[in-house]
């Protein structure tokens, strides 16, 4: 009787070592076809979907088939898949009302992906932070900003907020504030400013470069110098156009005024005198040579 169970006891151990091979086998495999299945989806997808549209279909072809190798191989250990299900269920009510902002968070990603505003590679500018989109979640869009800092914003947030893609289109206009003299030629600053649009190679000519006369201020004559780039030149374009308007006016002598202010330092303190010399005047410090 003893021997009777004893093997049995054996068989039991062999058949739960079979078991947990029999499962590590079809975890190992799992993994394997899910990153065969999500190269497959990469290359099919190549060229036929955007970047993240593809991004999120290999991710799904991954998880979808090691989720099925998982389930397979826990059913080969003896578990009981519809005790999991309803233990599942049971977990997911709970971790829902525990994590209203990751649902938020995960509806608001839905219709991030639906109406795209923005694809990965844009350039976007949401709550003072600008940056490229480096990937587009289920719960946050992920951004480099330009002195390289990863930021991550919720997706709920992308969705109450403003947000500017910058690169959507491939033009975007530069607005160029600048005042003149009051005693400048308009017609004479308008031929200065248009002829450094007409000379800067990263200038388009359609649409036309524009000078506006945006109003008058306290001590110049304010206008707005309207240019077109394209978005991949947009940095040097704007930096080299600034520069180039600020030489040309210069070399034109045209004056670009600013406020001149006076300093009073106290109630104690008598003001600061000024008295406005003329030409061939001698300064009061200076005595006037004596004639004998």
């Amino acid at each position: 009787m003893t021997d009777l169970l004893n093997d049995i006891q054996g068989i039991l151990t062999v058949d739960k070592a079979l078991s947990l091979i029999k499962a590590g086998v079809l975890l190992t495999v799992g993994f394997l076809l899910a990153g065969l299945a999500a190269r497959v989806i990469r290359r099919a997808s190549a060229g036929r979907l955007e970047l993240q549209q593809a991004l999120l279909l290999r991710r799904a072809g991954y998880y979808l088939v090691l989720i099925l190798f998982f389930v397979a191989a826990l059913h080969q250990l003896g578990f009981n898949l519809s005790v999991l299900l309803g233990a599942a269920g049971v977990l997911s009510v709970a971790v829902g009302f525990a994590s209203q902002t990751s649902a938020s968070n995960l509806i608001s990603g839905l219709f991030l992906i639906g109406e795209r505003p923005f694809r990965i590679g844009d350039t976007i500018h949401v709550e003072g932070t600008t940056g490229e989109v480096l990937a587009i979640d289920l719960l946050a869009v992920k951004l480099r900003t330009f002195d390289n800092v990863f930021v991550r914003i919720p997706n709920e947030t992308l969705i109450k907020s403003e947000v500017r893609t910058l690169t959507r289109f491939p033009i975007r206009r530069y607005d160029l504030k600048i005042g003149v003299a009051y005693k400048e030629d308009l017609e004479r600053v308008r031929e200065v400013l248009l002829g450094v649009a007409d000379r800067h190679p990263l200038c388009l000519d359609e649409p036309r470069p524009q000078l506006m006369l945006i109003g008058f201020g306290d001590s110049s004559v304010d206008l707005q110098f309207s240019v077109w780039g394209r978005k991949e030149d947009w940095v040097n374009f704007r930096n080299e156009i600034l520069e180039a308007a600020k030489r040309a006016l210069d070399d034109s002598g045209i004056e670009i005024p600013f406020p001149h202010r006076s300093l009073y330092v106290g109630s104690a303190t008598e003001p600061f005198p000024v008295r406005v010399i003329e030409p061939g005047e001698r300064p009061p410090s200076e005595p006037e040579a004596s004639s004998s």
